[in-house]
């Protein structure tokens, strides 16, 4: 389609004109192939389409009814739209500042108004003429503004009128001449109409299109065959068709996601590795025996269900979840403990050099002096001394130490192990499939493997993303917590408050405890990384103030009058590693009163005399991110207090947001919230595989019920055909749904 008239053609008369005959194409034909090398390269360019595939998936985010206007008002800056609107008025000035004229089209949805400018060299009239008032058409562009009001700068357009003339010309243009226009996401090159004719192009080449659902399941659960689903859902004629296509869609997803799952965790347990199991009188019994605490029933079954694993032939698999605080760390160590009974060697891979080195300092204090000699834990981070790397890695190769604690460094190619008997990942997911795949071949026979979270995962989250794990969960916290109280300060709503928080801080450090204040920025113009990329954004009722940062506040803190003579630091991620370690140290022991940080503290910091936490701008924060930082505190004997402190408006979802934190220490009810509120976004992308694959109409927030029946259904295929040589759409469905990465993984079983 384009936005210029045409030159007229033999009309069309109502007969078929003849057809020429095309070689039929399949899912897996190249662009290049379907459309012309000049076609495929743009959508390549602009989406990364390579095949009919990658096109065909690229379904309509919504329709628009030809007699029903969208409404204008809703338009945002900086977005890619089209809509539908009728033409107000069009005219055409001179520019006062060059040559060229502008034209000026106002558009309406019947109530709201939008402006249209169109720049040129020369005269538009031909322009004018297109664009009469009175005719109604698909506007697609940027929204930008322009003077304090929005507009489309030089937009491509199509009017009705001139969609009507195409038709007399090209039948193909008649038959998708269609009450419901389908909108995709697009660009400003490739525009909504553009991908609309071109997929109408690939529709009428495709013949029927392999279904990856078997027929019993299709007919079990009313869902429409795979052929009609995609045609319907690119060009239905009414909505109830696009809706039973999304429908179909939509289960079709979670059938080729849950096979692929369900065949990774079936190739995983056919591989043969070394069964690691406690000796008698060894490391794992003596730690049991000196251990000064008892077990809580949790951490007692998931103990049972790792080393049950690990006593198998075939390699572990398993992810084991936990509240803050629920004791992770000693479940994780004890299998440690019985990897070095075999004689094998630990990895634990750490996210951050903060919380590698907390790893290596808790470790050392559970197993106490006598089994730490013996076992020599290590610590191996890119930052270290070079002297103190290498000893780290001749430690490593010669298996001289059991354990090896360290962040990506461990992922290198100059670090061997031994024997590696067990990974383990803590906070895995800031790591993806490639980089589990990378420690996992560093064993001469497959690891064991058990990755760690703090944050509780939601049920539909567990099968979704991770479904090729066993899942062990610890809720029930250690004996003697004391809890946490957290508090909403509202200075939106209470101003002198802000004077309160440290008055109150102060008195938490008169009681000999400590406290952290967290900002979600390290100074006026530099944001933490990470810091606030779990928050929704905020709200437009919300007041537009600078973001509370690290070094602001501590200047300001060490000049208040209530802490003076308190020792306060900072802590960031742009402080060296060597800085960062030492601070956490000084913390630790308690030569630091209060520490004012970023996000660097929000996992596996453990100060038991740590009681108060401040958290400055909590709406910047996620749900998630909130529950991490607030399980800082009230770790030890004495109860913890937690400020969330916001300049969030009464009533606004990110006022709403920090009280659901507030109101519960429950992880895995914060889990669900988190998840309602972000839905699942890139759940593949972000917390698994680490690339793009996107979830298009599956939505784990709301279709639980339809995955867990999915994956039942799954399980009882894959576990009779592993293979599943005996559907091959459903095995091509999955090699295109998954990314190179993830089909290498499958391989590699």
């Amino acid at each position: 389609m384009t936005d210029s008239s045409a030159a007229p053609g033999p009309e069309f008369d109502g007969h078929a004109l003849p057809v020429p005959q095309v070689e039929p194409i399949n899912l897996d034909t190249p662009l290049k192939q379907a459309l012309g090398a000049a076609k495929a390269s743009a959508l390549g360019k602009a989406f990364g389409f390579q095949t009919v595939s990658d096109l065909l998936s690229h379904y309509p985010r919504d329709y628009a009814d030809r007699e029903v206007l969208r409404p204008l008002a809703q338009l945002t800056a900086g977005a890619n739209i089209t809509v539908i609107a009728d033409i107000v008025s069009a005219r055409e000035k001179r520019m006062s500042s060059r040559p060229g004229t502008i034209v000026e089209v106002v558009i309406s949805d019947g109530g709201d108004e939008f402006i249209l400018t169109f720049f040129g060299k020369n005269s538009q009239q031909w322009r004018l003429d297109q664009l009469r008032p009175g005719l109604r058409g698909s506007f697609s562009g940027k929204v930008s503004t322009y003077q304090g009001q929005s507009q489309l700068a030089n937009p491509s357009y199509k009017t009705f009128e001139s969609e009507e003339e195409e038709a007399r010309d090209d039948p193909a243009v008649r038959l998708r001449h269609k009450p419901l226009i389908p909108i995709y996401a697009a660009t400003a090159v490739e525009t909504s109409w553009n991908l609309q004719t071109l997929i109408d192009q690939v529709l009428r080449r495709v013949g029927t299109l392999p279904d990856p659902v078997p027929q019993d399941l299709r007919v079990e659960h009313g869902l429409l065959d795979h052929t009609q689903a995609i045609r319907w859902i690119h060009s239905p004629d009414k909505t109830e068709q696009w809706m039973a296509a999304q429908e179909t869609l939509r289960f079709t997803e979670a059938w080729v996601l849950q096979c692929a799952l369900m065949q990774r965790h079936s190739l995983a347990r056919e591989r043969r590795t070394r069964p690691r199991v406690p000796t008698p009188g060894g490391y794992l019994e003596r730690f049991d025996a000196a251990l000064p605490f008892v077990l809580t029933v949790d951490q007692e079954i998931c103990a049972v269900e790792i080393a049950t694993d690990m006593a198998r032939s075939g390699p572990m698999n398993r992810l084991l979840q936990g509240e803050v605080g629920s004791g992770k760390t000693v479940v994780a160590l004890r299998a440690m403990l019985a990897v070095a009974d075999s004689g094998g060697q630990t990895a634990l891979l750490a996210p951050t050099e903060v919380l590698a080195g907390q790893h290596l300092r808790s470790i050392t204090t559970l197993l106490g002096p006598d089994l730490a000699a013996e076992l020599m834990p290590t610590l191996l981070t890119g930052k270290l001394p070079v002297a103190q790397k290498r000893k780290a890695l001749l430690r490593t190769v010669s298996g001289q130490s059991r354990i090896v604690i360290g962040t990506h460094a461990l992922l290198s190619d100059t670090v061997t192990f031994f024997d590696l008997g067990l990974i383990v990942i803590d906070e895995q997911h800031r790591f993806g499939v490639d980089q589990r795949e990378t420690l996992r071949l560093k064993g001469a026979e497959p690891p064991h493997v058990l990755v760690m979270t703090a944050t509780p995962i939601p049920r539909t989250i567990a099968m979704t993303v991770f479904g090729d794990l066993d899942v062990s969960t610890i809720r029930m916290l250690p004996a003697g917590r004391q809890g946490i109280t957290s508090i909403v300060v509202p200075l939106a709503d209470h101003p002198t408050w802000f004077q309160r928080i440290w008055t109150k801080l102060a008195e938490e450090l008169a009681l000999n405890r400590q406290a952290f204040v967290v900002c979600p920025a390290i100074s006026p113009a530099e944001v933490e990384e990470g810091a606030d990329a779990e928050a929704p954004p905020p709200s437009e009722d919300d007041p537009k103030i600078p973001l509370a940062n690290v070094e602001t506040v501590h200047e300001r803190l060490r000049g208040f009058a209530p802490l003076a003579g308190y020792r306060i630091e900072a802590l960031h991620g742009r402080m060296t590693s060597d800085e960062k370690d030492r601070i956490m140290r000084s913390f630790a022991a308690g030569e630091i009163d209060v520490l004012v940080a970023t996000t660097v503290i929000e996992v596996g910091v453990d100060v038991p005399n740590a009681s108060a936490m401040v958290v400055l701008d909590a709406d910047r924060f996620g749900v998630s991110q909130l529950h991490q930082l607030r399980g800082r505190v009230g770790r030890g004997g004495v109860p913890g207090l937690c400020l969330l402190v916001t300049n969030s408006r009464k009533g606004s979802p990110s006022r709403q947001r920090i009280g659901d934190v507030a109101a519960t220490l429950d992880g895995f009810v914060l889990a669900e919230l988190d998840l309602a509120l972000r839905r699942e976004g890139n759940v593949l992308g972000d917390l698994q595989s680490g690339d793009g694959s996107k979830l298009r109409f599956l939505r784990v927030a709301v279709d639980g019920d339809m995955i867990a029946e999915v994956r039942q259904a799954a399980y009882h295929l894959v576990t009779g055909d592993p293979g599943i040589r005996t559907n091959p759409a459903l095995r091509a469905a999955i090699a295109r749904r998954l990314n190179e990465s993830e089909r290498s993984w499958l391989n590699k079983g």
